[in-house]
């Protein structure tokens, strides 16, 4: 038998032969300006590392700002982004927030040789930002922090983390896409590990997908889920579930987030989860008893973020959306062919929302064929008047003595240099990678 020392941090306490490093965002001229920024319809690799290695930890924040068109209506303006560098522009509040931007930047993480992702998320529901709706929660491998201000508010700015282990054994790619029509602004840390022996054979790879149903096919959507009418009504077969996750291969699956955009005025709930494993026909392996319990929670969901489940933002505190979570860390759902995860959208199937949904697993190579809808698809549905009183862009820029046209001009050459400087940044984290594998491999 080994000797200890046993439990949850005991690794901290043993020595490895591994190597720390870092990817991240920094102004490699040694200045400040410590973002990328990616122009619209653009891709970029923030990392590309050679492996045996391991992504421990990712870090992130963002912003989105639009100049608005003179005469429009349009949320608060800002102060401009680094208006400082515009001689007139310090201070200078002329921009909104594009509200819905966490669903037009994509995330992408590409294992070894794989020409396709095994991770293919909208930026913000990859760490559980659904519907660009922001909302604070820290759970085990996950975490946003909303600034003060902007929680709830559509596009706010936050703070995400990744805690997740995502093992590689020749290459990682990490890849963001801008499919908006305007520039956004991207910080972020990437820290793993080199390793100088190949990963076992037995190691599996993570993966994610998003997937979205609007409106789910419900039979009776008008019904209260406790009403009479409901009693009779059974599902036998698990036909017509909301699908969080289909694949196949050998690994298991770990958990989801579940954004439910309601449009009754009633509950959303009740539906429960049916995890078909393997072989499974009817009944299933995992058949739950309801989409709260589910999430964990009992008689409603509540304003509750514990380390494996609970609410992201919850229905009491904006009326018509409910974003959960649920992990499976130490309860892994584990499948050696194949795996369906579904929830019943309201009692068999009877209500008609918008659900998206994010799949967290690990698996063998190679990956299964990860698809995401067309943009127009992914937009999420916001209440009708989302704006806030604001001072006219015209007003704002006559009491400076500025014209709109020589804002716009300078402030697209600003970004023209900025884009052609984040390119060239991540050709320079391609080249430090390397040479941080290259030193370690000499030691």
């Amino acid at each position: 038998m080994s000797a200890g020392p046993f439990g949850l941090l005991s690794e901290l306490t043993q020595s490895k032969n591994a190597r720390s490093a870092r990817v991240s965002s920094w102004d490699q001229s040694g200045k400040n300006r410590d973002n990328w920024v990616i122009a619209p319809g653009a891709s970029i690799l923030l990392a590309d590392i050679q492996g045996p290695g391991n992504i421990t930890h990712i870090w992130m924040t963002q912003t989105c700002r639009l100049l608005p068109e003179l005469g429009t209506s349009h949320s608060e303006l800002l102060p401009m982004f680094a208006g400082e560098e515009i001689s007139y522009a310090m201070g200078l509040t002329c921009e909104v927030v594009d509200p819905d931007y966490y669903r037009k930047v994509l995330i992408k993480f590409y294992w070894d040789d794989q020409v396709d992702p095994s991770v293919l998320v909208p930026l913000g529901d990859f760490f559980g930002l659904m519907n660009s709706l922001p909302g604070t929660y820290s759970s085990l491998p996950l975490t946003v922090s909303a600034v003060e201000g902007d929680e709830h508010t559509f596009g706010g700015n936050v703070a995400f983390n990744s805690y997740f282990h995502m093992p590689f054994n020749k290459r990682c790619r990490i890849e963001i896409e801008n499919q908006n029509t305007v520039p956004y602004i991207q910080y972020f840390n990437i820290d793993y590990e080199l390793y100088k022996e190949p990963l076992p054979p037995e190691t599996l790879y993570f993966h994610s997908q998003w997937r979205r149903e609007n409106t789910t096919d419900g039979w009776a959507p008008e019904l209260h889920v406790h009403g009479n009418e409901m009693t009779k009504a059974v599902n036998l077969d698990g036909d017509g579930n909301y699908l969080i996750l289909e694949t196949e291969g050998r690994g298991h699956y770990i958990g989801c987030n579940l954004a439910v955009r309601h449009f009754h005025d009633m509950w959303w709930g009740e539906g429960d989860d049916m995890i078909f494993i393997d072989d499974d026909t009817w009944p299933p392996s995992v058949h739950g008893t309801g989409s709260e319990d589910y999430f964990g929670n009992a008689w409603g969901m509540q304003r509750t973020a514990f380390p494996m489940n609970g609410s992201i933002v919850n229905e009491k505190d904006v009326p018509g959306f409910q974003h959960s979570y649920r992990f499976h860390i130490t309860d892994p759902v584990r499948f050696e062919k194949r795996i369906k995860v579904t929830m019943e959208h309201g009692h068999a199937n009877h209500l008609a929302d918008d659900w998206s949904s994010t799949a967290y697993w690990y698996q063998t190579l190679p990956s299964p064929q990860i698809n995401i809808a067309p943009l127009n698809q992914r937009l999420p549905l916001r209440p009708t008047n989302q704006m806030k009183p604001s001072k006219e862009l015209s007003e704002v820029l006559s009491g400076r003595g500025v014209s709109f046209e020589d804002l716009k001009r300078e402030r697209d050459e600003l970004y023209e240099r900025w884009i052609k400087d984040a390119v060239a940044a991540s050709l320079g984290n391609i080249q430090q990678a390397a040479e941080i594998r290259k030193r370690y491999l000499k030691n």
